[in-house]
């Protein structure tokens, strides 16, 4: 059984090589060479393959072509958001257009004081909806694992620059909480993805396109303790300079209201399942999801 590690096959190379194409000849020439990058994970990922290919076969009920070819544009709309993400945070010129679906909701949000938690998902190109947010008046943290190599980060930190958000690692000493907790007293926003965990995490089941599914049961746990509004936030590729970024009304979720992690995560899931049903192909969980 396949489960998610936490960890990035990203190497160096791929970034530098892709840096020098943004910089030098453009965004369409990073997109051709990804054609044939895309085209060496669909061939010799066969590991990850198998799980997404599962995800349009049997959970979207695709048929056996269409699912192949879902699968490739899977792995090149991933390449697409990588390459995306980094030129919008580099500065690199890109021209791109953008829908902000409720960002009155994430407007509210800032004026409030009280903080508030976005709870979003490995689909689409969140990061990089992070970096683009910078027009509401607080700062966004987006909390992940720390799975990528240390050697990328290095580089990446050298030539995209200063990013407009803040990255809170998750750490085994749950300082994480912490840091968590003082950014929401100072009015921050934190950015949660609450599909992943790794094999030593809690975990919480719910329904998800009619299959009991694990997913991580912190980010609901934190929702439901952190008294700081909780609102479900998207952003995915629409063409090739179109984003189209999602934000839920902001609920504030309290025990004395009779809510429960359950009722927080079955909200998530109606949610994260309409959005994946709209844009299939950036469905980014490449390990056993629905197996496991």
């Amino acid at each position: 059984m396949s489960q998610w590690q936490g960890k990035s096959k990203s190497n160096t190379l791929g970034y530098k090589i892709f840096v020098f194409l943004l910089k030098n000849l453009g965004l369409g020439a990073a997109y051709f060479l990804l054609f044939f990058v895309a085209f060496y994970y669909f061939i010799f990922s066969t590991s990850s393959s198998k799980h997404i290919y599962y995800f349009y076969n049997k959970i979207l009920k695709f048929g056996k072509m269409r699912s192949l070819v879902m699968l490739y544009t899977n792995y090149f709309k991933l390449g697409q958001t990588l390459i995306d993400k980094t030129a919008m945070i580099a500065k690199i010129k890109t021209n791109f257009t953008y829908t902000f679906e409720g960002r009155n909701y994430l407007e509210e949000l800032a004026k409030k004081g009280k903080g508030g938690l976005l709870l979003s998902a490995h689909v689409g190109n969140w990061e990089a909806a992070g970096q683009m947010l910078e027009h509401l008046n607080t700062k966004i943290n987006i909390v992940m694992y720390d799975g990528e190599d240390e050697n990328i980060k290095k580089y990446m930190d050298g030539v995209t620059g200063k990013r407009t958000f803040k990255i809170i690692y998750v750490k085994e000493d749950l300082s994480h909480i912490f840091e968590i907790k003082k950014a929401l007293a100072s009015n921050e926003l934190i950015c949660i993805h609450a599909d992943r965990f790794l094999p030593e995490n809690k975990i919480i089941t719910g329904e998800f396109f009619n299959k009991p599914v694990k997913f991580p049961y912190g980010p609901f746990l934190l929702s439901l303790k952190m008294n700081a509004p909780t609102v479900f936030v998207f952003a995915f590729k629409e063409s090739k300079n179109h984003y189209h970024f999602f934000s839920s009304s902001p609920v504030e979720y309290s025990k004395s209201k009779g809510d429960t992690e359950q009722i927080i995560l079955e909200a998530f899931i109606k949610d994260l399942e309409s959005k994946v049903a709209r844009y299939p192909t950036q469905w980014f969980n490449y390990h056993d999801f629905f197996q496991g």
